[in-house]
């Protein structure tokens, strides 16, 4: 981390992309809430590090975009599996209270193609 106020994001998702559990521990305020509506799910700094730790197999990513609305800090990341056979969008939103993740909340999303009845429409275009 930074003078003890800023996060450094860059560094905070190689650590959970390697699966690092000391490393991410450290970004993470006493009492620390993490949120993932998408499955109904809060976990504590602890459980969530072992939860992002402990899923199977080797990740790497890609930070695609950052907003710093303080305290609140915005990242979109993909998110890939070893093989690159498999990619997510997370989206994820940090409170940060003196340079430390207070609460996160995280939406993830399966990469892929539109559905087959919106493809059937023929509207919309590749974004890439």
């Amino acid at each position: 981390m930074k003078d003890g106020r800023e996060l450094d994001l860059s560094a905070y998702w190689a650590a959970a992309l390697a699966q690092r559990a000391g490393e991410m521990a450290a970004f993470f305020a006493p009492g620390a809430q993490v949120l993932w509506p998408n499955t109904n799910e809060r976990f504590t700094a602890e459980e969530f590090i072992r939860a992002n730790c402990e899923y199977p197999g080797a990740w790497e990513g890609e930070v695609e975009r950052v907003e710093a609305m303080r305290p609140l800090l915005v990242t979109v990341v993909r998110v890939f599996d070893a093989g690159r056979t498999v990619s997510f969008h997370v989206t994820s939103f940090f409170r940060v209270e003196d340079g430390r993740i207070a609460a996160l909340e995280e939406y993830w999303g399966d990469d892929g193609p539109p559905p087959a009845w919106r493809q059937a429409l023929g509207i919309g275009r590749p974004i890439r």
